[in-house]
């Protein structure tokens, strides 16, 4: 897209060859309010056309057409606009009809609302008399003086009070004159005489700051910014593709907006124009949950009430996961397995990637008779010595593959047409002619049929990759351009819920995500590149998807490719130790990658590697209980620090620095240099190291630390617990036997702890 700076072009795309024929509706003014039976309100707006071309002006030979947009209360903090220009929303709206995205808790029940006449229009109350909607009808006030422009044109004049006090009004007019909008309050768009995409527009104050949107590796700061929500393969950690777009962002002022849509949409958070956050969603009608709750947590909290929240996760989860892309046979697995054992590094999940087929990459769900030919007694004896498998799989088939033709005549599988020279690959030499329909309950059974017999054998999960992308021309049972985006979500609650139902713990390990796949732990970052802008691309990420309301999240340590030779360059030894140190404090820690990651194979900081799993370990009993907090809570593992100090200007603006649970403040070396500035909120702080007490609400500048060392700080008198005892993994943990750090004025710095001989740093 060529920018113009013209809303009609870069917000609706209007010079486009398809949309020659488009008709522009624009909300006016309401003409009606009721109450629904159910407690609902509903405002009856009248919808004016817009002439032809790329200025906005009222078409007034065609006439208006009302539509009905339902307002519902949800508990004291979550106002629904609900609007269909053609089909019925497909959500709870419409009895009879669902919607995966949402799992509505229990406690979020509808709250009847009333109605009542104000001299300025209507104002709109909940059962406890708290204001939740006014509806303003009057004109803006005027002093004449001249009639060289028109007055301007009806509009849809709202605000919204989602927790009774927050306001967030929609954008009734954003113009230069009436024909020259910069975004719309609400709209649709008519193609062939048929609604087609819809519109809206929330006020975006100066100086208000944007979150969320999924795992975006942008600034913190999303303001300024305008994004396209569709799910593809990130190719990276450092541009503007997404593997996981939620669509839903959260404000400083503090609100949140969940779009309840899988359809592809433009979000432009205070870009096209600087005081709206607006939406262009592809289908005709808009389903928006304004959340409120009068803080960042809470905001998360209540978005999680809405769409569903996250489940624990197994202990042995927490320990170290070893992979590379990837191990060819058994033997050579046990030979890092024993390797690891032998080098004294505590680990607990081997896991294999594309290499355990028949042939690499063609995905059968079976082990490779020749290289892997006793499967459940390696997986077996594998487990006797402390580690678990997981298998990489993925939803893709082609003819190479023996399931391909029988998967097609069932339906479980759809075939995409291929033009010639077109053909779709990855990293083998198969063609992806078809992809399985996790739409179709019959194809979801027989995949799960295919994962039973794997969990059953002992495997303790599965890696859902390559969940971004469905063909926009092949027959699935749900349209495609409705699939797309939810292709994630249903990819990974069939995978999710076969491995709770077999081995009674659920975890799967995805790389894509749309609204509310947060509920099936858990999420790693993508193919990030073995480079510092790797390293920093996927931190980013992974605050911005804990604002996005995930709670757990990892990453490739030490990046997945080389740069600039993919499969060759390795990462640098600084690099690898720089990385591990973010993975010891992130809710998971997995290495892989496109060459060798074992640390062995790195013998020049291979000491320092493992004294940092070690310190690993020593935290998984903090890991538990933070665990424990998160899933009950709007907090993720790995925060950013508005979740702490949102009324903090400066925090609004950090993204290379966290909190790792409730006690720690991480600060990642993002460079080869070891030195970095560090903020420090408003409280007190130990240095994790030295047992220094610290007073926050100020930079500490130009801090050094050696290779070994990466600052880390404690909140004055947190109290941690502990594993003082080694192990080689978490089966040998004895949680009973669990010790308590605490960082007070006693904290002499980590080697004169309790761990210090344990951990050696």
């Amino acid at each position: 897209m060529k920018q113009t700076n013209d809303f009609l072009i870069d917000m609706l795309d209007f010079d486009a060859p398809e949309t020659a024929n488009d008709t522009l509706w624009r909300a006016c003014r309401p003409t009606g309010i009721g109450c629904a039976s159910n407690g609902d309100i509903f405002l009856t707006i009248p919808f004016q056309a817009q002439k032809k071309g790329l200025a906005v002006e009222a078409d007034s030979e065609i006439a208006r057409k009302e539509y009905r947009l339902w307002v519902r209360a949800y508990g004291d903090s979550i106002i629904r606009l609900s609007i269909a220009f053609a089909d019925p929303m497909p959500d709870d709206v419409n009895p009879g009809l669902d919607s995966p995205m949402l799992e509505i808790h229990d406690s979020l029940v509808v709250e009847a609302l009333s109605a009542q006449t104000t001299d300025s229009g209507w104002e709109v109350r909940d059962s406890h008399d708290r204001l939740r909607m006014r509806v303003n009808l009057t004109e803006p006030p005027i002093k004449m003086w001249s009639d060289l422009q028109p007055p301007p044109d009806e509009t849809l004049d709202i605000e919204l009070f989602p927790d009774g006090k927050t306001s967030v009004p929609l954008m009734a007019y954003d113009q230069f004159f009436p024909q020259k909008h910069d975004s719309m309050a609400m709209a649709f768009v008519e193609r062939a005489g048929v609604p087609h995409r819809a519109l809206f527009s929330f006020h975006a104050q100066p100086g208000e700051k944007f979150t969320g949107t999924g795992e975006r590796f942008a600034r913190l700061d999303l303001a300024g910014r305008t994004f396209i929500l569709e799910n593809t393969d990130g190719l990276g950690v450092n541009s503007r593709r997404a593997y996981k777009n939620i669509p839903f962002y959260l404000t400083s002022r503090p609100y949140g907006l969940f779009i309840h849509t899988s359809a592809h949409m433009r979000l432009s958070l205070a870009d096209i124009s600087t005081r709206a956050a607006q939406g262009l969603v592809e289908e005709p009608g808009l389903d928006l949950f304004v959340i409120g709750g009068g803080g960042v947590e809470q905001v998360m909290y209540n978005y999680r009430r809405l769409t569903g929240f996250p489940q624990d996760v197994p202990l042995w989860s927490y320990g170290t996961w070893m992979s590379r892309m990837t191990y060819f046979s058994a033997e050579e697995v046990r030979t890092v397995a024993r390797k690891l054992r032998e080098g004294d590094f505590p680990c607990d999940v081997l896991h294999l990637d594309t290499g355990w087929f028949a042939k690499d990459w063609i995905c059968e769900w079976e082990f490779s008779p020749e290289r892997f030919p006793n499967p459940e007694t390696f997986i077996k004896d594998m487990r006797e010595e402390g580690y678990r498998i997981t298998l990489w799989q993925m939803p893709n088939l082609g003819p190479g593959n023996k399931l391909f033709d029988m998967a097609v005549e069932k339906g479980y599988v759809v075939v995409n047409h291929i033009p010639d020279g077109k053909a779709e690959s990855d990293f083998s030499d198969q063609t992806i002619e078809g992809r399985i329909d996790f739409s179709n309950p019959a194809a979801v059974e027989w995949y799960q049929g295919l994962l039973e017999r794997l969990l059953n054998m002992g495997v303790a999960a599965i890696k859902t990759d390559f969940g971004e992308n469905v063909h926009f021309d092949a027959a699935y049972q749900m349209p495609a351009a409705k699939l797309h985006n939810l292709y994630a979500l249903l990819y990974q609650r069939a995978a999710y819920q076969i491995t709770k139902e077999i081995t009674g713990e659920g975890l799967i390990w995805a790389r894509a995500s749309w609204a509310g796949s947060q509920r099936y732990p858990l999420h790693w970052g993508g193919d990030c590149a073995c480079t510092w802008d790797g390293l920093a691309g996927s931190l980013r990420g992974g605050l911005h998807l804990g604002l996005s309301g995930f709670a757990f999240w990892s990453h490739d340590v030490p990046g997945f490719h080389g740069a600039p030779n993919f499969m060759n360059n390795w990462p640098a030894d600084d690099l690898y130790v720089r990385w591990t140190q973010v993975g010891v404090f992130t809710s998971h820690f997995r290495y892989h990658g496109t060459s060798p990651r074992e640390p062995y194979a790195y013998p020049a900081i291979a000491g320092i590697v493992r004294q940092w799993w070690k310190l690993r370990y020593a935290l998984i009993p903090y890991l538990v209980e933070q665990g424990k907090r998160v899933i009950e809570t709007g907090l993720p593992m790995l925060r950013a620090l508005i979740f702490h100090h949102e009324d903090d200007p400066t925090c609004w603006h950090i993204d290379d620095q966290y909190y790792f649970g409730d006690a720690f403040l991480v600060a990642p070396i993002i460079n080869s240099a070891g030195v970095r500035d560090v903020y420090l909120p408003a409280g007190a702080w130990v240095d994790f190291w030295t047992g220094e007490r610290l007073e926050g609400s100020r930079w500490l500048k130009h801090i050094e630390m050696p290779l070994e060392r990466m600052p880390v700080y404690a909140k004055y008198g947190a109290q941690t617990p502990i594993y003082p005892h080694p192990v080689r993994c978490t089966d040998e943990m004895d949680l009973a036997r669990i010790a308590t750090l605490t960082f007070d004025d006693t904290y002499r710095g980590l080697s004169n702890s309790i761990l210090g001989e344990l951990v050696g740093l």
